[in-house]
């Protein structure tokens, strides 16, 4: 049997002492903030990201540079004979073509899954990844696995605020104060691809419910045949206290899933700011 590393992106919400932990490695995005380089849970912790965000700092995202890619990637090869290669989905990033373009390289050696999952749908692939690995099965068995199944997750987000949406011209200005006056809250999906208008409600409670609904709906419809291999996931960009009794409604709407839960993606809060929430629910291997 070959010796089979798994590595994933910073998007997946594994930080890189959980990486440790499960015994992966973690390439950490990078970002810019007012022109200077930072990578995430390295020299950009999460209360640096909002405090930066709020004082309105200029900060763009970025995807990691061929030559970085190809050191981890040569550097884990001296050890491994396999790698499993997840970054975020290729529909909100160019990193992942980058890295399929990059392991033509690498003779088949390096198998690069673009199964469009970000945040804890992502999280539960490297899961999935491990238990496929601890099978036997091989690096390119494992990516075929995965992008089989990729559609088979959905992510709901609210946000608190349409400041950012309007930052980056996903609304109108005018139609960012409109929704501001009158609290109308914007539900985005995720649905493989790109974040995308679900529906507009008023007030949070809607929201929620709207969101809950969504994958209620999800699960009886869209992935009934799968329904009892389903993980529902939570992540946000709210404090400590409002996700928790975020978390609490959706155990409560859904009892005896299980639940995977973690801060959302940086990548993705620098669109939508702080005090988002999300509800995701994903098929597992």
């Amino acid at each position: 049997m070959s010796k089979l590393a798994i590595i994933t992106d910073s998007n997946s919400g594994i930080t890189q002492r959980r990486g440790k932990e499960l015994g992966i490695h973690v390439f950490p995005m990078p970002f810019f903030i007012d022109g200077e380089l930072f990578l995430e849970d390295i020299t950009l912790t999460q209360e640096q990201f909002y405090k930066k965000l709020g004082e309105n700092s200029d900060i763009s995202t970025s995807q990691p540079s061929p030559g970085d890619v190809m050191e981890l990637w040569e550097k884990v090869l001296e050890k491994y004979d396999e790698i499993v290669h997840i970054p975020m989905s290729s529909g909100l990033s160019s990193s992942c073509a980058t890295a399929l373009a990059i392991a033509n390289e690498y003779s088949g050696r390096v198998q690069v899954v673009n199964n469009q999952r970000i945040s804890v749908t992502q999280e539960q692939s490297v899961y999935d990844a491990m238990k496929l690995r601890d099978e036997g099965k091989t690096a390119k068995e494992i990516k075929e696995i995965l992008e089989k199944e990729k559609f088979l997750s959905s992510i709901y987000i609210t946000v608190d605020t349409l400041k950012y949406l309007k930052k980056g011209g996903r609304v109108t200005p005018a139609a960012a104060a409109v929704g501001t006056v009158l609290n109308l809250k914007p539900v985005l999906q995720i649905q493989g691809e790109k974040l995308d208008a679900f529906a507009k409600v008023r007030g949070w409670k809607t929201a929620k419910k709207t969101m809950l609904n969504a994958i209620e709906k999800d699960l009886n419809e869209r992935f009934a045949d799968v329904r009892d291999q389903m993980v529902l996931g939570m992540a946000y960009t709210c404090g400590e206290e409002e996700a928790k009794e975020w978390r609490g409604e959706i155990l409560e709407r859904f009892p005896g899933y299980e639940l995977l839960e973690g801060p959302l993606s940086l990548s993705v809060a620098c669109h939508i700011g702080p005090g988002a929430m999300a509800v995701t629910c994903m098929k597992k291997v």
